[in-house]
């Protein structure tokens, strides 16, 4: 007898509109198990949560995923806010693929105006075109690591115990007025700036979004838009480029202040990054650069190793290369009055599912423990949840000053 509100395979495939061998596939390969199984006819039954997860599944094949990606993306269970946020990147990313395919159709139609009219091939066209075909990987790329970002986020937003909140703190510290130029490092979607948009004090402020990701770049774009009324590009306070950390390409003594939000601990060369921010900095300009400290979201490491100790989150120690305890040392020898500021905050988190996010973001080996034990990292994670799991948070800036 078939419980109410669920389907059997065959009534879930053909409102899915595929196979029931393709149902089957995905069982077999643990990317869609069934909520069901009458153990005595081995019958599979779905729900519609399932029937949520097989879109995310259907969709990230179509865009190029291979079936490990998509396990890895579509693990958790589909509750309002995972599923909002998993179709708020979906949306993204078909976005990025549409501007993608455009620059491929203009780029073939202009090659193929070039033949008709010169009878010659344009190579430097054909060298264009075959660069935004292989745009593929970097596209999903970009979803995933715009995935593991926003799951890091929500955990903050959702439990961090400091109303202020982390963006607003660090505007503040930041102490703009009219008239600066200011360059931020490693900007990611512009979280600083669009979180404190009404605050941006007068228009004859300059403002460089920069990043080495030209997919963040986009998201800051994009995330700033609602913000300004109308197309960012024409704003003239903002510009946002692509570069390197190392390699700022402006002029000596261009900007008032400089700011890192958590780059330098990423940066392979930390003193040649510190070097170019010096030397871009008009003397007596400001320098502002957060990171962490050796105690930050510790009690995570202690859950997922307690549950399998082979579990390793990181495999480096960001703390170590630029840390709180560190970090005024590695300044030293490039700035002065050197000032340290902590963020007063911790984590109080009561449900499993914002918990679990954030912990298959990480970039460590955990996915290759958790997969297949889903469910029962599920329950204990639960289970530690259930009274309010406590996450220690120490997190801070440095505030410097140019020796030039």
């Amino acid at each position: 007898m078939k419980l109410p509100g669920y389907y059997s395979s065959g009534e879930f495939a053909r409102m899915a509109n595929v196979t029931v061998r393709t149902i089957r596939y995905y069982d077999k390969q643990n990317i869609l198990k069934p909520s069901y199984v009458n153990e005595a006819t081995g019958a599979r039954y779905y729900t519609d949560a399932d029937l949520v997860q097989l879109q995310q599944i259907l969709l990230l094949k179509y865009l190029g995923f291979s079936l490990d990606d998509i396990k890895e993306l579509t693990i958790e269970d589909a509750d309002y806010h995972i599923l909002r946020n998993q179709l708020d990147l979906q949306l993204t990313l078909i976005q990025d693929k549409i501007e993608q395919m455009q620059l491929v159709q203009k780029a073939i139609e202009d090659t193929t105006a070039a033949i008709d009219q010169n009878q010659n091939i344009n190579w430097k066209q054909m060298l264009d075109l075959i660069h935004l075909t292989g745009m593929e990987n970097s596209l999903k790329s970009q979803y995933q690591n715009a995935s593991n970002i926003t799951s890091r986020i929500r955990l903050h937003n959702l439990y961090s115990q400091n109303k202020k909140g982390w963006f607003p703190w660090v505007f503040e510290q930041c102490q703009i007025q009219p008239g600066m130029h200011i360059l931020e490092i490693g900007c990611g979607n512009g979280s600083l700036w669009s979180e404190n948009a009404s605050l941006i004090p007068g228009k004859d402020i300059h403002i460089v979004l920069s990043d080495i990701s030209r997919g963040m770049i986009r998201d800051a774009r994009r995330m700033l838009l609602p913000h300004s009324g109308h197309n960012i590009s024409r704003d003239a306070r903002f510009s946002f480029q692509v570069f390197p950390a190392d390699h700022i390409p402006y002029e000596d003594n261009t900007f008032d202040l400089v700011i890192a939000n958590h780059v330098l601990f990423y940066c392979e060369d930390i003193p040649a990054v510190c070097r170019e921010i010096q030397r871009v900095l008009k003397p007596a300009g400001r320098f502002l650069c957060s990171t962490y400290g050796s105690h930050h979201m510790k009690e995570i490491t202690d859950l997922v190793q307690e549950f399998d100790s082979r579990i390793v989150l990181s495999g480096d120690k960001l703390y170590d290369q630029f840390g709180l305890e560190n970090g005024a040392e590695i300044l030293h020898s490039f700035f002065h009055q050197i000032e340290i500021q902590t963020y007063p905050d911790e984590l109080i988190v009561d449900s499993a599912e914002p918990l679990i996010e954030y912990i298959l973001s990480c970039h460590g080996n955990q996915n290759q423990y958790l997969l297949d034990r889903y469910k029962d990292f599920r329950t204990f994670v639960e289970k530690k949840t259930k009274h309010g799991f406590h996450i220690t948070k120490e997190a801070g800036i440095f505030l410097t000053v140019n020796k030039n």
